[in-house]
């Protein structure tokens, strides 16, 4: 795909979902001019992250906050988005037992609970013990540190979903 040659309303209706509800990125992206380099996921995604880090830091606190709890009530009620759908069942999240259900609701809601936002990992190519092991040492980090993860783990996240939409 020639991803420069979209018009802004095909880019953002596109790659808008890239990161979690937050068309914004792909809309500064599109705006801020398409090169050769962005027809490739690589590329793209590099404007995209460019877009991110340049956003004052109440809309990347708005960007984490998009972002669904590991295993919680929206995957229970079935409303991910079907990108979040398919990187929480490649985890296995969609198949826990009642009490891993149970250590999930505690680690996100004590995460929440110490940072303000949603514990967010690219779970792709991870399983429940790694998930876990991960939240519990992130608890024990500082607010700061863990904001800088969350926007890493956001990056490695869209690299992830550019990759499979244009391979």
């Amino acid at each position: 795909m020639i991803v420069r040659t979209l018009s802004r309303a095909d880019f953002v209706a596109r790659f808008g979902g890239i990161f979690e509800h937050s068309p914004w990125v792909a809309e500064g992206a599109f705006d801020r001019g398409l090169t050769p380099e962005t027809d490739s996921a690589k590329g793209l995604h590099a404007a995209m992250v460019a877009v991110m880090r340049a956003a004052p830091r109440d809309k990347l606190l708005a960007l984490i906050n998009a972002h669904p709890d590991l295993a919680g009530k929206l995957q229970a009620a079935g409303r991910l988005t079907a990108d979040s759908t398919r990187e929480q069942s490649s985890a296995g999240l969609d198949m826990l037992t009642d009490a891993e259900r149970a250590r999930f609701t505690e680690l996100n809601d004590a995460y929440k609970a110490r940072f303000g936002f949603p514990f967010i990992l690219a779970v792709k190519g991870r399983n429940k013990a790694e998930i876990i092991a991960a939240f519990e040492y992130r608890l024990l980090q500082d607010a700061e540190q863990e904001f800088q993860t969350a926007l890493a783990e956001i990056e490695k996240i869209s690299l992830l979903r550019l990759e499979d939409m244009l391979r």
